[in-house]
C-alpha cells in the first residue's frame, strides 16, 4: 500500500479512537483493541496476521507490565493500611515546621506517590490541608497545590507507577534510566508547580474548606511504623532498579557483581523483594495475621485490571502499527520533520490528553505510536528514557474538564471549574512543560 495512504489511515484510526472514546463513551480497552483492528483490515493486513498481531502485542506488553503493576499495587497497599503513609507526611510535616509545611507537603505528596495511587493519597492527605488551613486561615490552595504537585510529579514520570512503567515498556526504555531522569525531572518539576505556584495562586483564589467535605483534623496513631523505616521500604525497589542500570557502566559484563545486580536489579525481582519486606515489616511484625496481609494484597490488585489491560492494548495498537508496515513509514516521515523526537513525543501526549482527557491513555496511545518509529529517528539507550519522560509530561499538561481528576480537586477543594482551571490545570501544564524542558536538557548529552 503507498506511504500516504498507510499515514492516512493511521490518522484516521486515531481520529476513530478518539471518537470511541470521547462521543460513543466506549472504554478505552475496549476502543483500542477496536482500533487496531480496523488499522490493521484498513491497511491491507490478511485477516489471520490481524489476530496474530493483537495476541503478540497483547502478550508482549503483559509479561512485563502486568507482573509489575501488579506487585506495585500490593507494595503501595501495605504502606497505606500500615500507615506509612500518615508517618510520612506527620514527620516531614514536624521536621519542617508549619511555615515550611508546602515543602513538606510538597516532598510528603512526592514520597507517597511511588508505591501509592494519586487519588488514594490524595483522599488520605487531605485532611492535613483541611487541618493546617484551618489553624492558619490561609487559602485550602496554599497547602493543596504542594501537596497535588507533589503526588501528580511521581504519578506520572516515576516507576512504578503505572503510566511510566506502560510507557517504558512499549519503547524499551531501561527503568533505571526512566527513575533517574524522572528524579532529575521531577524534582523542578515538583518546586515550580507546588510552593512556588502554590504560594502565588493562594494569592488569587482564596477559599477554606468546603462546607460539605466535614472532616475532622488527622489524628496521628501513637503505633504508626517510624519514618526510618517507611522511606527505606519505598527507597528499597527504586535503589536496586537505579544499581542495576549503573553497574552496567561500572562493572564488566561478565563480572559477578553485575550478574548479581542484573538479577536483584530487574524490576520484577526487586518489586517482589520490597513487596515481601512489606508483607513481613508492615505486615505480619505489625501484628497482621498471614491470612490478613494475604486478603489485603488480594483487594490491592482490584483497581490495576483497567489499567493493565489498557496497557495491553496500548501494545496491540504498536504491533498493528508495525506489522502493516505504518511504523516504517510514520518513521520516515517524522525523521524527515525538523522537530527534535523528544519535542515530537510531547506534542502527540498532549493532543491526545487534550482530547479525551486520560493521563493514562494518553501515555498508552502516544507510546503505541512512537515505539515502532524510534530506531529509525535513532533514539536508543538513556535517548528511550527521555522519550518516556516527554510522554509523560504531554500527558500530565492541559488538564481539564474530560478528566477525572479535575473533578476530584474541585469537589475536594469546593473549587467552580473556572477556578480549577487555573488551579489544577495550570499547575498540571506546569508540571508537564517543566518535565519537557529537563528532557529536552538532558537530551543535549544523552541522544
Amino acid at each position: 500500500m503507498d506511504g500516504t495512504l498507510l499515514i492516512f489511515m493511521a490518522l484516521a484510526g486515531i481520529a476513530v479512537l478518539l471518537f470511541l472514546v470521547i462521543a460513543f463513551k466506549m472504554h478505552a480497552f475496549v476502543a483500542l483493541l477496536l482500533t487496531s483492528l480496523i488499522v490493521g483490515v484498513a491497511t491491507g493486513m490478511p485477516l489471520n496476521g490481524v489476530i496474530d498481531s493483537v495476541i503478540s502485542g497483547m502478550g508482549g506488553t503483559l509479561g512485563f507490565v502486568a507482573i509489575v503493576v501488579g506487585l506495585g499495587a500490593m507494595f503501595g497497599k501495605m504502606l497505606e493500611i500500615s500507615g506509612g503513609v500518615e508517618r510520612l507526611a506527620s514527620s516531614l510535616l514536624s521536621r519542617f515546621g508549619e511555615d515550611k509545611a508546602q515543602w513538606a507537603l510538597g516532598i510528603a505528596g512526592f514520597l507517597v506517590a511511588i508505591p501509592v495511587f494519586f487519588d488514594v493519597g490524595f483522599i488520605i492527605l487531605v485532611p492535613i490541608v483541611y487541618g493546617l488551613q484551618r489553624k492558619t486561615g490561609r487559602s485550602l490552595l496554599y497547602y493543596g497545590i504542594p501537596l497535588l504537585a507533589g503526588l501528580a510529579v511521581t504519578h506520572s514520570y516515576i516507576p512504578p507507577t503505572p503510566g511510566p512503567i506502560a510507557v517504558a515498556d512499549l519503547v524499551g526504555a531501561d527503568l533505571g534510566w526512566v527513575i533517574l531522569f524522572g528524579f532529575i525531572a521531577g524534582i523542578p518539576s515538583m518546586i515550580l508547580a507546588g510552593p512556588v505556584f502554590g504560594k502565588w495562586i493562594s494569592k488569587r483564589i482564596k477559599i477554606g474548606i468546603p462546607e460539605y467535605m466535614n472532616l475532622e483534623d488527622k489524628e496521628w496513631d501513637k503505633e504508626l511504623p517510624s519514618f526510618g523505616m517507611i522511606a527505606s521500604i519505598i527507597l528499597l525497589p527504586l535503589a536496586l532498579i537505579l544499581f542495576n542500570t549503573l553497574s552496567t557502566v561500572l562493572f564488566a559484563e561478565d563480572s559477578i557483581i553485575r550478574s548479581i545486580s542484573t538479577f536483584i536489579g530487574h524490576p520484577i525481582v526487586a518489586l517482589l523483594l520490597a513487596t515481601l519486606v512489606t508483607f513481613t515489616v508492615l505486615g505480619t511484625k505489625r501484628g497482621y495475621t498471614r491470612r490478613e496481609v494475604q486478603d489485603i494484597a488480594t483487594k490491592s490488585l482490584e483497581p490495576v485490571g483497567i489499567i493493565i489491560l489498557v496497557t495491553g492494548a496500548g501494545g496491540v495498537f504498536k504491533q498493528v502499527l508495525i506489522d502493516s508496515g505504518v511504523a516504517q513509514v510514520l518513521g520516515e516521515q517524522m525523521a524527515a520533520s525538523p522537530l527534535p523526537p523528544i519535542l515530537l513525543a510531547f506534542v502527540l501526549a498532549s493532543a491526545i490528553r487534550i482530547a479525551q482527557g486520560s493521563a493514562t491513555v494518553s501515555m498508552v496511545t502516544a507510546a503505541g505510536l512512537m515505539a515502532p518509529v524510534l530506531p529509525s529517528l535513532g533514539v536508543e539507550g538513556p535517548g528511550l528514557a527521555l522519550i518516556v519522560i516527554a510522554i509523560a509530561g504531554g500527558a500530565t499538561a492541559f488538564s481539564h474538564v474530560n478528566d477525572s481528576g479535575f473533578w476530584l480537586v474541585s469537589r475536594y477543594f469546593g473549587l467552580d471549574e473556572k477556578d480549577t482551571l487555573k488551579s489544577w490545570t495550570v499547575m498540571e501544564t506546569i508540571i508537564g512543560f517543566t518535565g519537557l524542558a529537563m528532557a529536552m536538557l538532558l537530551g543535549v548529552f544523552f541522544m
